[in-house]
């Protein structure tokens, strides 16, 4: 091998080497700018799930500002907490099939609870569940 590059300068080998030196770093250059680029396009996917994500919560709390600060809403809370009754409505109470109606409402319930209270806790709970 020797004897076929003997006829060249070492000049020329001084240029091939830094040639090949130099192509070496433009592909090196060139993989880090690609892996780069490739790093960038993912950060740039996933904040754009993250914008989205964002932009659907920001939509459905502005749905629900609307909805609080709606008129209907107003007026369904005053009528569950306040009992507010417009003009030209009326009030009608359902009462549950299984409650007792007692005639006087300051009855002394307290004799009812009392026959209870001498069950033992299990006694208790095995009427409450095994019991009509």
């Amino acid at each position: 091998m020797s004897s076929r590059f003997s006829h060249t300068s070492s000049l020329t080998k001084i240029i091939i080497i830094v040639e090949f030196v130099l192509v070496s770093y433009l592909l090196y250059s060139l993989t880090k700018n690609v892996y780069n680029s490739y790093k960038v396009d993912k950060y740039i996917e996933s904040f754009e799930k993250e914008n989205s994500l964002i932009e659907m919560e920001n939509k459905q709390k502005n749905e629900d500002y609307l909805y609080f600060t709606s008129e209907e809403y107003i007026d369904k809370i005053a009528k569950q907490n306040l009992g507010l009754v417009n003009h030209g409505e009326e009030v009608i109470i359902l009462a549950s099939a299984g409650v007792n109606e007692k005639t006087d409402p300051s009855e002394d319930l307290s004799g009812e609870f009392a026959k209870d209270s001498k069950a033992s806790n299990f006694e208790q709970w095995f009427k409450f569940f095994f019991e009509d």
